[in-house]
């Protein structure tokens, strides 16, 4: 398994890094937290995306015979990492970490060549339901939907949702137009993304936005939840990166007894533990990449671990960078909590630091 980074892979992330430094400031992100994550057309947010389309970043998983880039997983991780570093807004995790992978894995040809092209040309955005109590009932040729799911990312403005729904003997995926779904917005700790609670009360789904085998389809959509964390879980990390170095910063610049605050034994020993959860999360989160990336058996426990992992390093690091800070930490002109509420909202999506704990102890037998 290759567990370096290449050339190729070292340069995008120095590209992607430049853009979101130039274009994405901290004054954006306070501004769609401002105006509680509502991204309106003609915002700076919005130009955000579109400058995102126009450099092809929809496309970067892409299969190339549907128009996209056709790059793999270990690229996309690399672009989530520094989004998250970022704390960019918009709809780039739902639709490409979430809509994508589940049509990859369970969508038809002519399904990907209709949903991904049109991905890929920046027409439409996408997002991924699970975890809810929405049930599917066949009716008159087509498939009924009815019920409610909850931290949608995006929810109230994707243009498609896949949708998972129980049906007799499994689960079943289905894309639902977002204009004919209800919504409501979520009062979300973290203001900078959209989350949205989602209603279907007797949706009718034609047969052509059926993905795969309803009951059987179990499979495919392991495989786009995996994708889904791996990539959450390094955006996490990256977030993590950010109140490591936001902290780091503050404490060379305080001075107290004449000295660096940062000279202190007790700080050193914080930075030293925050770099150590940090580091492990990073590379926990990599493996986990790498091992979708080459199909690796080992990726259900890998997914786990890694966002296991990442749970665990915010929880240190958003304890330790706040308390750092002291005061100027808790005020609302400071960054660090912006930072903070990305974190632990990051960590409670698709599954806690404790939920994938106990799923890594369910897949070792113990």
């Amino acid at each position: 398994m290759e567990l370096e980074f290449s050339e190729d892979q070292q340069e995008l992330r120095s590209t992607v890094r430049a853009f979101l430094d130039r274009e994405c400031p901290m004054t954006l992100v306070r501004a769609v937290v401002e105006k509680g994550a509502v991204v309106e057309k003609g915002t700076a947010a919005d130009e955000l995306w579109a400058q995102m389309v126009e450099l092809g970043w929809p496309a970067l998983t892409v299969p190339e015979e549907y128009g996209g880039v056709g790059l793999g997983f270990i690229e996309l991780a690399v672009v989530a990492e520094e989004l998250g570093r970022a704390m960019a807004p918009g709809p780039f995790l739902a639709t490409v970490t979430q809509f994508i992978p589940a049509l990859r894995h369970a969508g038809t040809p002519e399904q990907q060549q209709r949903f991904l092209s049109a991905v890929a040309n920046g027409e439409l955005t996408g997002s991924l339901a699970v975890g809810g109590n929405v049930t599917a009932a066949r009716t008159d040729g087509a498939w009924t939907l009815s019920g409610t799911v909850r931290h949608v990312v995006d929810g109230d403005h994707a243009d498609d949702i896949v949708v998972m729904a129980r049906v007799d003997g499994g689960n079943g995926l289905f894309i639902v137009p977002g204009n004919e779904v209800q919504t409501t917005p979520e009062r979300a700790l973290d203001q900078s993304r959209r989350l949205a609670t989602i209603e279907l009360d007797g949706v009718s789904i034609a047969e052509d936005r059926i993905l795969g085998d309803p009951g059987h389809v179990d499979d495919a959509l392991d495989l786009a939840v995996g994708e889904a964390t791996t990539a959450l879980a390094l955006e996490l990390v990256g977030t993590c990166q950010a109140i490591f170095d936001l902290a780091l910063e503050y404490a060379k610049e305080r001075h107290q007894f004449g000295v660096p605050i940062g000279s202190f034994q007790a700080t050193k020993h914080k930075f030293a533990d925050m770099l150590v959860a940090l580091e492990r999360a990073r590379a926990t989160s990599y493996f986990a990449a790498a091992t979708i990336a080459e199909d690796d058996e080992r990726r259900p426990l890998a997914v786990a671990m890694a966002k296991a992992a990442a749970g665990d390093a915010q929880r240190r690091i958003a304890q330790e960078g706040i308390q750092i800070l002291g005061g100027i930490g808790y005020t609302w002109e400071h960054d660090m909590h912006l930072y903070v509420k990305r974190a632990k909202t990051g960590d409670a999506l698709l599954g806690t630091s404790s939920d994938h704990r106990a799923r890594v102890a369910r897949i070792l037998g113990l």
